[in-house]
Formats: C-alpha cells, structure tokens, sequence
C-alpha cells in the first residue's frame, strides 16, 4: 500500500516535470531559432508478487522524464536587419564565450556589431569565420573572429587592364580625310588618381585595317609631352579580329613620372575576352558597347551586409562590393545529445559527435540565407494540447494519492 504512495508521488513529479518542458517552450514562442523540446516517460522496474513466473506484477511509478530537444526546420521570414541570418537545413554557426573562449553553437541569427568590430549574437557570443587579408578570403585556414570592417577606408588599386567591346564602322574610307573614331576610359594610379586613356582609331587605305593611337593627357605628367602609343589593327572579310591574334602580345603603355607623386602605370589594351575578339568591323555605325578596367580609387565603406552563403560583403562608396568575411558552419551528426547553456546556445556533452566546421551548403551542411531569421518550432497548439493532457495525468495521480490515503486511513482504524 505504501508503495502506492512513492508510485503516485513518481507520477506527480513526472508530469510537473513535463509541464516545466512545455512551460518553457511557450516562454520561447519566440525567440529566433529556437528548438522545441518533448519529453519521454518510461516506467521503473517492475515487482513480481508471490513465487509464481511474473503472473503478479507491480511497477515502481514512472521514472524522471527524458527530454529531448527537436532539431525541425523552423519558418524563415525576411528580416530588416542587414546583419541578420537564418539556417535552412542542418548545421550551426560558431560562436565563442567571452569569458573563457569556450566553442558554443547556435541556430540565433540576430547579429550585430560590438565596439571592438567584431561579428557577435544579440547576447554578445562572437561569430567564427574567415577575414579578408591583403584581398584574400581564404577558408583552408583555421576559423577565428569575425572583424567587420566599419569605417575602414578601402586601399586604391591601380589600372592594368582596360577594354572596349566596340565596333567600327566597315564602310568607312580613308579619305582624304580619313574616318576617325574615339573613345576613352578612365583609369586609376597608385595613389587613386583618376586619369583618361584616350584611344583613336584612323581608317587606312588597307582594307579592313585601322590605325590606333592611345594617349594620355599631357597635364597629368610631371615632365610632358606623352609619347603615344601606336599600330594598327586588321580584320578578315567576316568583320573579325584577324591581327593581333589572341596569342599575340596586346598593345600595352607605360605612363611614367606622374604629377601627383604615383608609381609608373602599366596599362594592358585586351583586344580579346579568352578567344573572343571584343573588336568587329560590321557595316554599322562606329560605337562602343561596352568597357572596362580593373583599377578602383580609394573609397570609404558606406554599409555592410551578409549575403547568402553567410558571406560577409562590404559595399564601398565607388560601387565596389567585396566579400570581406565567411561565417563558419557546424555539422553535428546528433545534435539531439547536446546542452543547452542559455542565450540560444548549446554545448557538445559526452554523447556528442565531434563537429565538422566548414562552408554552408557543403559536406551535409545547411545554407545561410541572409536578411532573414528562422523563428521558433514551437507549435502552440500542440503545447497547449500537451498541457491539457499533462494536466490530466497529474490530477488522476493527486486522485491515487488521496485514494491511498483513504485506505491507510481504513486500516488504522481497524484497530478500533
């Protein structure tokens, strides 16, 4: 009889236990990333009565709830915050504990700044990753803090290459006067002065062959006159670039002694994209489609995003955006055996598989989708389900509990 007592008092604590689970989960309805919890009941071991093969069998009462936490997909909604990153599919992001540099893990993708530029959680946990360094992002390496760039001014990088997609005009004559066309481009020095190559082409009496001439202004050098560079370009009777040919050298510049103080320029004119020659000569007006040339001027950072894939893309203030950072992933293969210590974290416990780090979207990993955030898997009407049920259990058991008291109450009074 007395066993009945500790059976329903196992009961009661069972499913106070359970209630504290869903408790909980209705408490983090939402919080970014999230996972929701269920518990598992099992029953103790059971007594046989009497000498017989187990006809009679009692159990003990339930034993302390199992929880386990449910690593399901959770909603991804677009987010305003530039910073801001949910996981889509398995994996974790990196982070470290600023008091003893302990590995955490977390699906929380409410980012932010803090004063030191590093990338850390709303709760201060600093993100793991891979920086730019001299204009390489390379992730072979180990993965540390990641620094956001604020406020940085970006180095200039001189012009060494400039195009033209063009076309010139077939049925131009060589005069006299000859058919003339120009275009030009600007391009950059060492220091982030801006300066224009000028190139002009001049029909010849040939057939399809034009003469070129690039120059450089005069009041951009220390000591002028610039010496032009010269020769001449031929195309087939198909309108294409037959010389150069691609494996040919390209017609190139040297710009030295330049006023503001810079290193001598070396400019490469590509006549070609791979094989592709970017010059025709159709019966067509003379026009340039298109340019480009690989030099930037000095910029200063205007803002600061994450991008899918978790790269971490600065735009600066002449339009160049470059990736200066890559959020790290984590891949646990039972991410149901680890801890959780708060603030959206969890730690490995010592029935947890050792991590693999890497690249989102790769090796088993899940994909970072930027600008947005994965809510909570928690389900309100299931919770609230599991609450009446819960509820139930624990009133069925306070009813053995007073019904055994009855009984004992009986036998006591037996004696009178």
């Amino acid at each position: 009889m007395f066993t009945s007592f500790s059976t329903a008092l196992s009961a009661l604590g069972a499913h106070a236990t359970a209630i504290d689970v869903v408790g909980n989960n209705l408490a983090n309805l939402n919080t970014p990333g999230y996972k929701a919890s269920v518990v598992a009941f099992s029953d103790l071991v059971t007594q046989s009565l009497g000498a017989g093969l187990g006809e009679t069998q009692v159990g003990f009462g339930v034993a302390r709830p199992v929880t386990i936490r449910q690593f399901s997909q959770g909603a991804i909604q677009a987010s305003s915050g530039p910073l801001d990153v949910a996981i889509q599919g398995d994996g974790f992001l990196v982070v470290r504990e600023a008091k003893n540099n302990s590995v955490l893990y977390t699906r929380g993708g409410n980012l932010q700044v803090n004063k030191d530029g590093q990338l850390v959680t709303a709760t201060g946990f600093r993100l793991q990753g891979w920086n730019e360094v001299n204009g390489v992002l390379d992730t072979t390496q180990p993965a540390t803090d990641v620094v956001v760039p604020i406020g940085s001014l970006r180095s200039p990088v001189a012009t060494t290459n400039i195009s033209f997609d063009l076309n010139l005009d077939a049925s131009a004559s060589a005069g006299p006067p000859a058919t003339t066309f120009s275009t030009s481009i600007e391009v950059y020095d060492s220091l982030g002065g801006s300066h224009v190559v000028s190139v002009k082409f001049d029909k010849t009496a040939n057939a399809g062959e034009w003469a070129y001439t690039m120059g450089f202004p005069d009041s951009d050098l220390a000591t002028p006159p610039f010496t032009a560079v010269t020769g001449t370009i031929q195309f087939d009777s198909s309108g294409r670039l037959a010389a150069p040919l691609a494996a040919d050298p390209m017609p190139s510049m040297t710009i030295s002694g330049l006023a503001n103080g810079a290193a001598d320029m070396n400019v490469t004119w590509n006549l070609y994209n791979g094989l592709t020659p970017r010059l025709t000569q159709f019966s067509q007006e003379s026009a340039v489609a298109a340019n480009a040339q690989d030099g930037f001027a000095a910029a200063q950072l205007v803002k600061v995003g994450i991008g899918d894939g978790g790269r971490i893309l600065a735009q600066y203030s002449n339009g160049q955006q470059v990736a200066v950072g890559q959020l790290a992933m984590a891949s646990i293969r039972n991410p149901e055996s680890m801890i959780a210590v708060g603030d959206n974290n969890f730690q490995l416990s010592a029935r947890s598989a050792l991590p693999a780090v890497g690249l989102p979207n790769s090796g088993g990993r899940g994909q970072i989708m930027g600008g947005a955030v994965e809510f909570s898997t928690v389900d309100i009407a299931r919770e609230f389900t599991n609450l009446i049920v819960l509820q139930r259990g624990y009133q069925a058991n306070s009813r053995v509990v007073t019904a055994v008291d009855e009984l004992s109450q009986e036998t006591i009074n037996l004696k009178r």
